[in-house]
Parts: C-alpha cells; sequence; structure tokens
C-alpha cells in the first residue's frame, strides 16, 4: 500500500474525539468589549457550594475591574444556600460592594423526607430572607434525585413545593428555578446523542433511565404546573426555561404565566444555532427575558462573548473559542443583533424590576 493509501486509510478510522475541523469560513468578526447599557448578570456563581469550600472568587476586586471594563453593573449570586452562609456570601459581597452584587439563598430539600419537612423549609426560606437573600435558587436535584420520606421522587409542582414557593412569593423573594436540563441528557446514550462527547466526560449528566428519572417532557410539564399553581410568586425560569431547544413550550409559558420570565444564562450553545426563532422569541417577550451568563468564575471574556452573541449579527462563531472540541455540541453559534431598546430590556430594565431595585 502506497503511503498516500496508508493515510487515507487512516483518516477513514479517525476516531471522532481526535478530529478537530479549522473552519475555513471568513465571517465577519465584531469586538465587544462592553455591554450596550450597564448589565446585569442575574445567573452566576461567586459563592463556596460549587467550589469544594474554596470562594469561587479568590479576588473580588479583579472581579469588579472586570465588571467595570465589560459594563456589568451587578451580577446575581446563587450560592448563598442556607444559615450561616447566607450571611457568609452576603457580607463578602452584597454588604462589602452595595449595588454590585445580589445573593440569593438556597433550600436543603432533603428535609422533605421528614414529617414537618414544608415546616423546616418555610423556616429557612424565612431565615434567609432576614439574613438579607433577595431571592430564591431552586437546583435541578429537585425533579431529578430529592426524594422524601416514602422514597418518591419529589416533583417541581409537589403540594409541598408549591407551598414553599408561595411563602417565597409572600416575602417579595423571586424564584430562580432551573428544572431539568438538555433534552440530549434524556435521550438515549447511543451515536445518535447528539451530546455524547459531553455526557461520556461527564456520563452523571445523563439521566435518559426511565426507571430512575423522569423523562424531560414530563420535568418541563411539572415545572409550568409549579409556575402557574404559584402566580403570586415571581419565578425565572433558568437556562431558557429549561427548553433552550423548544423555544415553543418556552413562549407558550411566557404567555400563560405574567409571573414568569425567563434567563438566557449558559444556553447560548442552543439558542446560537436558532438565531432567527430565538430573536423572535426575545422579540415578542423583550420584558420578559433576562441577560445571565453562568460562566464562573466570572471573568471579562465571559461577558464580552454575550454581549457579543446579543448584539452583533454576527455568524458562525465559537460558543466556547478557548475549547479544543466545543463542549456542548460540534457547532458554532450566530449573534441575535437585538436592538437598543431590546438589548436595553435584556440587559438591565427587566432585571432590576424583578428584584426592585428600580
Amino acid at each position: 500500500m502506497h503511503d498516500r493509501e496508508r493515510e487515507l486509510e487512516r483518516l477513514r478510522r479517525l476516531p471522532l474525539a481526535e478530529w478537530r475541523p479549522v473552519t475555513q469560513l471568513r465571517a465577519r468578526t465584531t469586538e465587544v468589549t462592553r455591554t450596550a447599557v450597564p448589565a446585569v448578570d442575574i445567573h452566576n456563581h461567586l459563592g463556596r457550594w460549587l467550589s469544594d469550600g474554596a470562594w469561587m472568587i479568590e479576588d473580588v476586586a479583579a472581579l469588579l475591574r472586570a465588571m467595570d471594563d465589560c459594563g456589568i453593573e451587578t451580577v446575581v449570586n446563587l450560592d448563598g444556600r442556607w444559615g450561616d452562609e447566607v450571611t457568609a456570601n452576603i457580607e463578602r459581597y452584597d454588604a462589602t460592594h452595595p449595588g454590585r452584587f445580589v445573593t440569593f439563598c438556597q433550600l436543603d430539600w432533603s428535609l422533605l423526607a421528614d414529617d414537618d419537612g414544608v415546616d423546616a423549609l418555610v423556616a429557612s426560606l424565612e431565615d434567609s430572607a432576614r439574613r438579607g437573600a433577595r431571592g430564591l435558587k431552586v437546583w435541578k436535584d429537585l425533579g431529578l434525585t430529592v426524594r422524601d420520606a416514602a422514597g418518591a421522587l419529589v416533583r417541581p409542582d409537589d403540594p409541598r413545593v408549591v407551598e414553599v414557593m408561595r411563602r417565597a412569593g409572600a416575602l417579595g423573594m423571586p424564584v430562580l428555578i432551573h428544572t431539568a436540563d438538555p433534552i440530549a441528557f434524556f435521550e438515549p446514550l447511543d451515536e445518535r446523542n447528539e451530546r455524547l462527547e459531553e455526557l461520556l466526560e461527564a456520563p452523571d449528566w445523563w439521566f435518559g433511565d426511565r426507571s430512575v428519572h423522569p423523562g424531560f417532557d414530563e420535568l418541563l410539564d411539572a415545572h409550568a404546573a409549579l409556575v402557574l399553581a404559584c402566580p403570586g410568586t415571581s419565578f425565572i425560569g433558568a437556562h431558557a426555561g429549561g427548553a433552550a431547544e423548544d423555544l415553543d413550550r418556552v413562549s407558550a409559558l411566557l404567555d400563560a404565566a405574567p409571573n414568569y420570565v425567563i434567563d438566557i444564562a449558559g444556553r447560548m450553545a442552543e439558542l446560537g444555532r436558532q438565531p432567527r426563532r430565538t430573536a423572535e422569541l426575545i422579540a415578542r417577550h423583550s420584558d420578559r427575558v433576562l441577560f445571565g451568563t453562568d460562566a464562573y468564575p466570572a471573568e471579562a471574556e465571559h461577558f464580552r462573548l454575550y454581549a457579543r452573541f446579543l448584539e452583533t449579527p454576527d455568524e458562525a462563531f465559537a460558543y466556547a473559542p478557548d475549547e479544543p472540541v466545543p463542549p456542548q455540541g460540534r457547532w458554532t453559534v450566530s449573534g441575535l443583533g437585538l436592538d437598543a431598546a431590546t438589548l436595553r430590556a435584556v440587559y438591565r430594565d427587566n432585571a432590576l424590576r424583578l428584584l426592585r431595585l428600580f
């Protein structure tokens, strides 16, 4: 076999993990260094919850400089947890740098395994509010792994959850809720799964075993039922309402529930591969969509990439430019090119109204 034939045969058998295509598209590149208006990042992590006990941000002054350089006025920190951890986060961020940070608490849903679980959760929520938490973050374990004393999976629309969420509304605390995960995480783990590489790197993110986990649509139906059952509570549907690949579903809940808004955090990959549909949804619901990044530790490059996505009509650019393989799927994204009024609403006004910062 000649050398050329051997090389062709090698390439035919090249493992996907070793394929590193370099685009030859000579597309427009727009440099955006600052958001068009001072912005509120409604979805980020600054605490110790996701970093093995160390503060996610070691140098708060450096973060503030990056925020100033990029036009970020305020960052919402979702890592308050409960008890003394709420106080520690508020003292480190909110109290020391007024106006620049807003901390949300969380709840220990494992308390639902106790007979007085609902009362304990309400007491924890009220305690966090007294400590200065401005909202509540609900993570995806509610619906996926949280079980009660009988061993039953607790769905987001469980009556016990509804009771707690109604109390959040009475306290004036918006609820940022993350339900489910990308649809591919609930699909069979095989050669047809578009997030196969990501799931092979993080197999715990696969929820496709129906004997253990509910399906994607079941979870999103429960998400909608919870929102509709609590009209006095303001909900933020994290990650494009948990359904960035099904914007018709997202739009339907926005139509049905005046107390519901969404953020775009962590979903540039999904939204950017359908830029016209995403821009259409934002135009229709321009007062119900919030800027957020969920990029941590927060750095200037993350803020600027999201600004490019929202503000420019650039096409086919990398949503994770520093990664050799795109982590959330082998595709590129295109910008939304939103107009000035919509950008002001998404970047700033919608969040200020929700957080009562006007």
